[in-house]
């Protein structure tokens, strides 16, 4: 994750999520002001952000494992 693309890298998919839906609640719930519902919701953007990174980052994984398949780059005789 670039720590120029985000400020919070180093909060966990989990952590962002969680810290995400709590602004999300909060701006919902309203009788903030605007200056209170901006920040909150610059914050959002940015832990989502932050999410879309984890997820991006895991389908890069997912992808390159299958692409490597059973038998790439190991032993092909070995049955797993």
């Amino acid at each position: 994750m670039s720590t120029e693309e985000t400020a919070e890298p180093e909060l966990s998919y989990e952590e962002a999520r969680e810290q995400l839906t709590e602004v999300v609640r909060r701006l919902e719930s309203g009788g903030l002001t605007l200056k209170e519902s901006l920040a909150l919701w610059e914050r959002g953007e940015r832990l989502a952000v932050t999410c879309e990174e984890w997820l991006e980052g895991a389908r890069a994984k997912l992808a390159a494992a299958l692409d490597e398949g059973p038998g790439d780059g190991d032993d092909a005789s070995a049955p797993f």
